[in-house]
């Protein structure tokens, strides 16, 4: 089963402020980007650089390419099942204007068929657009549409808590 999913938001900034936040990714108290006081944290075995190895949560992957302040891909090599990649993008709109773009590209086999629809696909989807959100108020101070977790994911998250 294919996967293409892809998050995107047009921030009032200028390119190499949005770029920046790319940058801080898996930055502990520094990622401006990553949500990891409400996810699980993006870490690495070193800083954020080809070859370097961690992820978030159950999910792992390797940084397979990384342009700073442009580009950063994610290789997956966990969970099981789950082949392909994902993605940050910074591409200028105009002079004041910068697109902020995440795609998941993938193609799903075995349990992940079953796991990828019904456990990860929508904490993907919030934690895409709360990366979002804090992109947006990093550049602008402010969130003109702020994310809302919907009532599965709420529940989702109401099962990790216990089973944590």
């Amino acid at each position: 089963m294919g996967v293409h999913n892809l998050h995107e938001r047009v921030i009032a900034a200028k390119e190499s402020e949005v770029g920046a936040l790319i940058d801080t990714l898996a930055a502990g108290d520094e990622d401006r980007l990553w949500p990891g006081r409400v996810w699980d944290p993006m870490e690495f075995d070193r800083p954020l650089a080809v070859g370097a190895v961690g992820g978030h949560g159950p999910v792992r992957y390797t940084v397979s390419a990384y342009v700073p302040g442009t580009w950063v891909r994610f290789a997956f090599t966990g969970p099981r099942g789950f082949h392909g990649f994902h993605e940050f993008a910074v591409l200028p709109v105009d002079a004041e204007r910068t697109v902020l773009r995440h795609t998941l590209a993938m193609r799903v086999s075995g349990l992940a068929r079953i796991t990828w629809p019904l456990a990860f696909r929508s904490g993907h989807d919030a934690v895409l657009e709360d990366c979002l959100d804090r992109a947006e108020l990093a550049c602008t101070g402010t969130i003109a549409h702020p994310a809302r977790w919907s009532p599965y994911v709420r529940f989702l998250r109401g099962l990790e808590r216990l089973a944590g």
